[in-house]
C-alpha cells in the first residue's frame, strides 16, 4: 500500500513539507510506503473547460507542467494527502490549478482516501482545508480525519517543530489513514464489494 503526498508549497522544504513529512513518518512505522511529491516553482496552468482529458485516456492535454505526472503517480497510490500553505485565506494559487485539472481529468481517485493539511504563520488554515476537502469529497474519496484540524502554525521548518499539538495531529492522521487502507484492504480481502457506481447525471438549471 502506499500513500501520494502532494507538497503544494513553493518552497520545497518548508512549513507544508514538514507536515507532509510528519504524517509520511507515520505512514512507514505503520508499514505503508510512502512518496512526497513537489509540484515546484514553475507556472501551473488553469483548467480551460475544453474537455479534452474525456478524450485523451483522463489525461490532461496540457503535459507542460506536473498534472499528468501526478495523475500517474495515482495509478500506482492507494490514498491521497494534499498539503497547501494559506495564500489570502486560501490554498496556493498554482495548487489550485494543479487540482482542478487533476479532478476535472478524472482518473484513479474513487474510493482511495484523501485528506488535506495546511500550513500557516496564523490564520486563514480552515478556510484552506475546506477548499481542498471540497475536491475529495466530490469525487467519493473517504477524508481521514484526526483529532483536530489539520494544520501546523510556523513561519519556517523550524518554527513548526515548536508546533507540537500541530505534529501530533499530522502523526494522528498518519495512523488513521493507515487503519482505513488496513481496513479496505481487508474489506477486498474478504471479497466485500465496493459501491456500485451509477452513471453521472448532470442537470442544467436553465431549460
Amino acid at each position: 500500500m502506499k500513500v501520494l503526498l502532494l507538497n503544494g508549497s513553493p518552497n520545497e522544504k518548508g512549513c507544508t513539507w514538514r507536515a507532509l513529512k510528519e504524517a509520511a513518518n507515520t505512514l512507514q512505522a505503520e508499514g505503508i510506503d510512502t512518496e512526497i511529491f513537489w509540484i515546484g516553482k514553475k507556472p501551473v496552468r488553469g483548467c480551460i473547460g475544453c474537455g479534452g482529458c474525456a478524450k485523451n485516456n483522463s489525461r490532461c492535454v496540457f503535459s507542460d507542467d506536473p498534472v499528468n505526472e501526478v495523475l500517474d503517480k495515482m495509478e500506482s497510490s492507494d490514498a491521497l494527502i494534499v498539503g497547501s500553505p494559506v495564500y489570502f485565506a486560501s490554498p496556493n494559487g498554482a495548487l489550485v490549478a494543479l487540482l482542478d485539472r487533476m479532478f476535472m481529468a478524472g482518473g484513479s481517485f474513487r474510493l482511495k482516501p484523501a485528506a488535506a493539511v495546511t500550513s500557516a504563520r496564523r490564520a486563514g488554515t480552515t478556510a484552506t482545508v475546506e477548499v481542498m476537502n471540497k475536491y475529495f469529497l466530490m469525487s467519493e474519496m473517504p477524508v481521514v480525519s484526526a483529532n483536530y484540524c489539520n494544520m501546523v502554525h510556523g513561519h519556517s521548518a523550524e518554527e513548526v517543530e515548536q508546533d507540537l499539538e500541530g505534529l501530533q495531529i499530522m502523526r494522528t492522521l498518519g495512523r488513521n489513514m493507515a487503519w482505513m487502507l488496513r481496513c479496505i484492504e481487508a474489506g477486498r480481502q474478504a471479497d466485500a464489494p465496493l459501491p456500485a457506481p451509477e452513471t453521472k447525471i448532470k442537470t442544467s438549471y436553465i431549460r
